[in-house]
């Protein structure tokens, strides 16, 4: 064999073991929750907020106003890599 085919099938033998290595050790094991949450449970219940405190009642129009606000603070936000926003 020339040196370009030895060179041709040790790619070709490098590649193979980076994709079987790659399933072997890229399986994750699955396994469920032996003890899932009740449906009564709140799904969000870890999730809160310390400093925050609600302000507006629902339905009310400073709670809309208190939404809107925050919308337009998210779009007019500056991020890195980015143009400034327009006003």
């Amino acid at each position: 064999m020339t040196t370009q085919r030895y060179q041709a099938v040790t790619k070709i033998l490098v590649s193979a073991a980076i994709v079987v290595g790659s399933y072997v050790g890229g399986a994750a094991p699955a396994s469920a929750d032996p003890n899932p949450p009740s449906p009564s449970l709140n799904p969000f219940s870890a999730l809160s907020c310390s400093w925050c405190r609600e302000t507006a009642l629902a339905g009310s129009p400073a709670l809309k106003a208190e939404i809107d606000r925050g919308i337009q603070e998210g779009l007019s936000a500056w991020l890195p890599g980015l143009p400034s926003p327009t006003h």
